[in-house]
């Protein structure tokens, strides 16, 4: 649905736009103004009001940052998005690759868990002997 098509009621103000995006007001103007969203629509004073079709492409905004991928990734990512159907094998490269990213990522993060959680054994024993050594 296309903003100019939607009844200013459907719109939101960016104050609401965040709260529902979960993205700060500062992260709101830095992605648009680094071309991650589409145009935005404006209200007759001139104010910013977004969509619900820019709160879908926010939400995989934060899909995309949220499991590490880089602001220039996510923009080359976006410039695919906005160039159409064409670029869709590329997209899906591009997504399969930060796939493989996360997946090492979670990797390492299990591996470097269970490191702590020996620790965190090795710690408990201690605790546990000192406080019955004493008894």
């Amino acid at each position: 649905m296309e903003a100019e098509q939607l009844t200013a009621a459907a719109l939101l103000t960016p104050a609401e736009t965040a709260t529902e995006s979960g993205f700060s007001l500062d992260t709101l103007r830095y992605y648009d103004r680094i071309g991650l969203l589409g145009p935005v629509a404006r209200s007759a004073s001139g104010h910013r009001r977004y969509s619900p079709g820019d709160l879908e492409w926010l939400a995989v905004l934060r899909c995309l940052r949220e499991t590490g991928m880089t602001i220039a990734g996510m923009r080359s990512y976006t410039e695919l998005a906005k160039t159409g159907d064409g670029t869709v094998p590329q997209r899906l490269a591009a997504l399969e690759a930060h796939d493989t990213q996360v997946e090492k990522r979670l990797a390492d993060l299990l591996r470097q868990r269970a490191h702590l959680k020996e620790k965190i054994a090795y710690y408990r024993s201690v605790v546990d002997t000192e406080g019955t050594e004493g008894t």
